[in-house]
């Protein structure tokens, strides 16, 4: 079964998206992207002993979400890849609660029960609405580590929460199993925002958060820790334009131990993840554990590429 082709379908039969050609070209390029976040609560329903063809609504709830999250995401960081910029800013942000309201209408209609739906319907509207106030506060760009945790708690969390619950709940778990496959997919999307901080700040050419003075967390450590380069770093966060201002500014980002510093928050979350996960019982537990797993391969290999591999990373492997 391909998961994105039946999700377009599964999408293009509500009724408001049958009759908006242009809300169905946007489904379809987003399905053409092929992301992983769509097969979350596929890995979820299956963990729990549903199939996958059960979990279509599921996914389609979450790719509507993340269709939704991304449109406003793209705007508020001007990203220069963002949608807006081929549809302007207006039809963006309509299309943005168009799919909001699709997601629900994706869970309305499936065939799961009554109780399941609503169960369903709450746990993604919690999580529009968590997601909506992490982007609000990341708006004000977080100047120490405590916003920086709400941000990310608010922002990123609740998605990966939803997603895993979501898949739960169609493949016919107990709210108890659902509930801690949610605290779970809560842990991981933290985990999510720490790898994309790491990633972004260690990108060449100089990712938008430099251009932007935003602060992820690597470049918050940097300049709010104590340590002999914090005022070079400082000044060179003004203008990190020429590839050597950015490499010299990497370069502090691994002396100072900010690099350490995320992988470390990485691997304790993995570690209370992993904890949470040995917990829960599974009809089927490999999907789950590739899915946790997968989450530290991204960044064993930015760093094994740029010669500097964490001792507490590297030991940071399936238990």
């Amino acid at each position: 079964m391909d998961i994105y082709q039946s999700t377009v379908e599964y999408l293009a039969d509500l009724p408001i998206v049958k009759s908006w050609p242009e809300m169905q070209v946007l489904i379809g390029r987003a399905a053409s992207m092929k992301t992983r976040h769509w097969r979350v609560p596929i890995t979820a329903c299956e963990a729990v002993g549903g199939v996958a063809e059960e979990s279509i609504p599921a996914v389609a709830a979450i790719a509507c979400a993340h269709s939704s999250i991304m449109l406003i995401d793209d705007m508020l960081d001007e990203d220069p890849r963002g949608e807006y910029h081929h549809i302007g800013s207006a039809k963006a942000a309509n299309f943005a609660v168009a799919f909001q309201a699709a997601g629900l209408e994706a869970i309305f209609v499936s065939k799961a029960p009554l109780e399941t739906k609503l169960k369903a319907m709450q746990s993604l509207n919690k999580m529009l609405m968590a997601t909506a106030f992490g982007q609000d506060l990341d708006i004000r760009n977080p100047t120490d580590e405590a916003a920086y945790w709400r941000v990310a708690e608010t922002k990123s969390a609740p998605f990966f929460g939803a997603a895993l619950h979501l898949g739960a709940l169609i493949g016919g778990a107990s709210d108890d199993v659902a509930g801690r496959l949610e605290h779970f997919g809560q842990l991981y999307g933290v985990m999510i925002q720490v790898h994309d901080d790491l990633n972004d700040s260690m990108a060449v050419p100089a990712n938008s958060d430099w251009i932007q003075r935003r602060s992820p967390l690597p470049i918050l450590f940097a300049q709010s820790v104590d340590h002999p380069a914090r005022s070079r770093f400082v000044e060179l966060c003004r203008d990190v334009s020429g590839p050597e201002a950015l490499q010299e500014a990497q370069d502090i980002l691994i002396r100072s131990g900010a690099v350490s510093y995320c992988v470390d928050q990485l691997v304790r979350r993995h570690q209370a993840a992993r904890e949470i996960l040995n917990t829960i019982p599974l009809a089927h537990r490999d999907g789950m554990e590739n899915f946790l797993e997968g989450v530290l391969e991204p960044v064993r290999k930015l760093f094994t590429s740029i010669g500097k591999l964490p001792p507490v990373l590297s030991g940071a492997r399936r238990t």
